[in-house]
C-alpha cells in the first residue's frame, strides 16, 4: 500500500535508473577520519551525501550547516542525522544519506556544510554552497485539456516520479481509459499506463474537480518521457495530454525512493486507536502541515482529529479538528474544519459545528487526496500551523502538545453526532520531531523496510536523456476492446450495390447510439464516436468489383486534436487504426484506398477533411429509450465546421477481397463493413429502399464535392 503515503511525501521533496539524486553541490574535503563523498541538494531543505564515508573515530563528531565564510563553531546549526538522530556521528561505508535542514533554514541561507568536532572544534571535512544555488524545486507545466470532460488545472512535477495534477475531471463515460506515458510530446500505444492515486490500473472512474498524486511505477522518471495524458488504451485515442519539456524539468527533485529512502521513513505516523486501524500521519511542510487520516469506518461514519481545547491535557470542547470521510457510493472524500463548542451535535451557533456555520470563510482545510482502499478510509488535508481565524488552534512544531481525536455516525445533514469511539485519557504528539513511524508496517513493505539501513549504491552518472533506448519504458500490449453486453441491435438496412446511383457516399462521425446501436452491431464496446455512411450508423456497405466510388470525408483534420481526427480508409483489417500500430503488425495489413505513399516510404492519409458530427439532442432522451435508429436518427442534428471536405475515390477489383472495411486512420474500431461483389442483381436507377426508410425530409446535406 506504497500509494497511499504518497500525498504526504510531496513536501518532502525528493530518481532515475541511473541515480539521479539532485543538483550536485561537490564532492567533500578529505581532511580527517576518513570523510569523503560526493554532496547534492535534494531540495530547498534537503541535503543528500552520495558514497558518503567516516571512520566513526571521532569523539564527537557531527553533521553542520553554517553561515559563516569557512566552517567555525560560529554562526553553526548542528544537524539531526538521517534517522532523526541526536548523537554523535556513527561509521558510514559508502552510504546514501538523507539530511533536512530545520525549519528556519533553506540551502539560500547557509554557505557550507561540514562533518564537524565539537570536542576539538575540528573539521573533519566540508564542502561549500554557492551564494544564491538554484536548488531542485517542482514545475509546472501545461494543463489538461480534452474530450471526455477532460480537463485540470496546471499539472506540477512534484520530484522525478511523482505527479500533481490539480482539479482534474473526467466524465468516466469510455470503456478503456488510462493515466499515461511515454516519449515524445504526444501519445501513442507505444507508452505505458500510470496507476491511479489509489495504485490501481483499472479504466479511470468519473472524477470531478479532484486534486489527485500519481507516481510513475518502477524505475520509470519523468526524464524518460515526454507527455502525461488520458488515453484509452483498446482505441487508442488520446483524451487529453500535455508535453514535458526537458528544459522545464533540468532541476526537479529526485524522489524519495532515486534516494534509497523508504517513504515512510520520512514521515511521521501514531496509531489513535488500534481496534478501527485509525492512525495519524503527518509531514510539516514549511508554514503547512500535511495530515492523513486512516481508518476502517463503516459507511456513513466519520473520523476526526485535530488541537486540544486544553493547552494541558487532551479536552474535546474548545478543541479545533478536522472531520473526514469517504462516501463508499460516489467514492468523494471530505474534510472540514470543526470547532467543538460543546459535545453536542451542532445546533445553531452551539455544539459541534464546521467552522463556516459560525463564521463565513473560516474553513481553513484543505482536502488533498481520499480513497478507500481494501476496506481502509484515507483522506489527506493540509493546514497552516499558524491559527488562520478565531476558530483555529495553532500546530506547534517546537513541543508536544495535546491532541483529541473520535469516531462517530453522520447525522442526516452530514455532519458529526455524538461519537462512539474518542479519545480516553491525555494523548501529547510533537509535530516538530525528527520523523519516527510507530505504526504497523504497511501491507507489502516488510521485504522493502528489512533492508532500508543496507548502504545505498555509489554511482556518479548523469540523469538519461529521452532518446536512451535503455530507458524503462516497457510499452504494454494494445488490449482488445471488450465484449459488449448482449443487446437487440437496431434493424440498420445495408446500403446496397446500386444504391446510389452516383456512387457518392458521404462520410461523417457520431455517436455509437447506446447498447442498440455499435456495441451490439459489432460485439464488442465502442468509445463514443464511429462512423456515419449517408446519415447511418456504421452500415454494410456492399459494392461492385470494377465500379468507381467516391466517399465524401468529414472526419475532421486537425492531427493536432486527435481525439478529432478520423482519417478515412479502406483496408482488409477489422481493427483499423493504422498509424498506431507495430511495425510487424503492418505487415499484415493491406490498404485499398486512403493513403498514399511519402517519398519516405510512409503511408500517409488523404482521407482528410473538415469535422461533421451527427450530434444528439442535449435535452431529449437517452439513445438506449429510442425503439429505432430511425427514431433516433431524428433526433441528430448534423453540425459541420467550417473547411472543406476530403474525397478518397476507390475502384474494387479482382484482388479485392470479398469482405474489407471502412476504418479511421488513427484510432480503432470506429467503422464496419464493406461486401464486395462481382454483379449487382438490381436494375440500376431503382430507388434507394435505405433513403425511403430512413432520410429526413428536413435532412440537408451541402454537396461537399468542389
Amino acid at each position: 500500500m506504497l500509494f497511499i503515503f504518497v500525498a504526504l511525501a510531496l513536501c518532502l521533496g525528493g530518481s532515475s535508473a541511473e541515480r539521479y539524486v539532485g543538483k550536485p553541490l561537490g564532492a567533500l574535503s578529505q581532511l580527517q577520519h576518513g570523510v569523503r563523498g560526493r554532496a547534492f541538494a535534494v531540495d530547498a531543505r534537503t541535503i543528500f551525501l552520495q558514497d558518503f564515508h567516516y571512520d566513526g573515530e571521532g569523539p564527537a563528531a557531527y553533521f553542520y550547516v553554517g553561515t559563516s565564510g569557512a566552517p567555525s563553531a560560529a554562526g553553526a546549526t548542528r544537524l539531526r542525522d538521517e534517522r532523526g538522530g541526536s548523537s554523535p556521528l556513527r561509521k558510514y561505508r559508502g552510504e546514501g544519506v538523507a539530511l533536512a535542514l530545520p525549519d528556519a533554514l533553506t540551502l539560500r541561507d547557509v554557505r557550507w556544510f561540514a562533518v564537524w568536532c565539537d570536542e576539538y572544534a575540528i573539521n573533519f571535512g566540508d564542502v561549500r554552497i554557492p551564494a544564491g544555488v538554484e536548488f531542485p524545486k517542482p514545475a509546472r507545466v501545461g494543463a489538461l485539456r480534452g474530450v471526455h470532460g477532460v480537463s485540470s488545472d496546471a499539472v506540477v512535477v512534484v520530484d522525478a516520479q511523482t505527479l500533481l495534477v490539480p482539479n482534474f475531471s473526467y466524465d468516466g463515460e469510455a470503456p478503456d481509459a488510462k493515466f499515461w506515458v511515454g516519449r515524445g510530446a504526444k501519445p501513442s500505444p507505444a507508452g505505458v499506463r500510470i496507476p491511479d492515486e489509489n495504485g490501481k490500473e483499472a479504466p479511470l472512474r468519473k472524477y470531478d474537480r479532484k486534486t489527485i498524486v500519481l507516481t510513475l511505477p518502477g524505475e520509470l522518471t519523468v526524464f524518460d518521457i515526454g507527455h502525461f495524458g488520458v488515453w484509452c488504451e483498446a482505441f487508442t485515442v488520446d483524451f487529453g495530454h500535455v508535453a514535458l519539456p526537458r528544459e522545464q524539468l533540468a532541476n526537479i527533485p529526485p524522489s524519495l525512493k532515486m534516494l534509497g529512502v523508504s517513504p515512510q521513513s520520512k514521515l511521521n505516523c501514531e496509531v489513535l486507536y488500534d481496534e478501527l486501524a485509525f492512525e495519524v500521519r503527518w509531514a510539516v511542510a514549511g508554514d503547512s502541515i500535511v495530515l492523513q487520516l486512516v481508518a476502517k469506518l463503516e459507511d456513513g461514519e466519520y473520523m476526526s482529529f485535530g488541537i486540544s481545547g486544553d493547552p494541558s491535557h487532551s479536552q474535546m470542547v474548545g478543541g479545533d479538528v478536522a472531520v473526514a470521510w469517504v462516501d463508499k457510493t460516489t467514492l468523494k472524500g471530505v474534510s472540514k474544519d470543526y470547532y467543538l463548542d460543546a459535545k453536542s451535535q451542532c445546533a445553531g451557533v452551539r455544539g459541534s459545528c464546521p467552522d463556516d456555520r459560525l463564521v463565513d470563510g473560516t474553513d481553513s482545510i484543505r482536502l488533498l487526496n481520499a480513497a478507500l482502499v481494501n476496506g481502509y478510509s484515507i483522506v489527506t488535508y493540509q493546514r497552516s500551523l499558524k491559527a488562520a481565524d478565531e476558530l483555529d488552534l495553532p500546530v506547534l512544531t517546537n513541543a508536544s502538545q495535546p491532541v483529541i481525536w473520535a469516531v462517530g455516525p453522520l447525522n442526516s445533514r452530514t455532519e458529526v453526532s455524538y461519537h462512539h469511539h474518542f479519545t480516553k485519557g491525555d494523548k501529547f504528539i510533537e509535530f516538530g520531531r525528527p520523523p519516527v513511524w510507530n505504526c504497523p508496517m504497511p501491507e507489502g513493505e516488510e521485504e522493502h523496510h528489512s533492508g532500508e539501513d543496507a548502504p545505498a549504491a555509489s554511482a556518479h552518472h548523469e540523469r538519461k536523456p529521452v532518446e536512451d533506448k535503455s530507458s524503462p519504458i516497457n510499452p504494454n500490449p494494445v488490449p482488445p476492446p471488450k465484449s459488449a453486453p448482449k443487446a437487440e441491435p437496431w434493424d440498420i438496412p445495408a446500403i446496397q450495390c446500386y444504391e446510389p446511383q452516383d456512387g457518392v457516399y458521404y462520410a461523417q462521425m457520431g455517436p455509437t447510439g447506446g447498447k442498440q446501436g455499435y456495441p451490439a452491431i459489432t460485439g464488442h464496446v465502442g468509445w463514443g464516436i464511429s462512423w456515419y455512411i449517408n446519415g447511418l450508423l456504421i452500415p454494410e456497405v456492399n459494392v461492385v468489383r470494377g465500379r468507381k466510388y467516391t466517399f465524401v470525408v468529414e472526419g475532421g483534420n486537425d492531427p493536432s486534436q486527435p481525439a478529432r481526427y478520423h482519417p478515412f480508409y479502406i483496408t482488409d483489417d477489422p481493427v483499423g487504426g493504422y498509424f498506431h500500430k507495430s511495425e510487424q503488425e503492418k505487415q499484415d495489413v493491406k490498404i485499398f484506398a486512403g493513403v498514399r505513399r511519402a517519398r519516405s516510404g510512409e503511408l500517409v492519409p488523404t482521407g482528410v477533411g473538415r469535422l461533421c458530427n451527427w450530434t444528439p439532442d442535449k435535452n431529449g432522451p437517452e439513445a438506449d429509450e429510442y425503439p429505432s435508429f430511425g427514431a433516433y436518427q431524428r433526433s441528430l442534428t448534423l453540425v459541420c465546421e467550417e473547411g472543406s471536405p476530403g474525397v478518397v475515390t476507390w475502384i474494387p477489383d479482382k484482388n479485392t477481397p470479398d469482405t474489407v472495411y471502412y476504418q479511421c486512420f488513427t484510432h480503432r474500431h470506429l467503422g464496419w463493413k464493406i461486401n464486395v461483389v462481382d454483379e449487382c442483381d438490381a436494375a440500376a436507377g431503382e430507388e434507394s429502399r435505405v433513403a425511403e426508410q430512413l432520410v429526413i425530409p428536413d435532412l440537408h446535406i451541402e454537396e461537399s464535392i468542389q
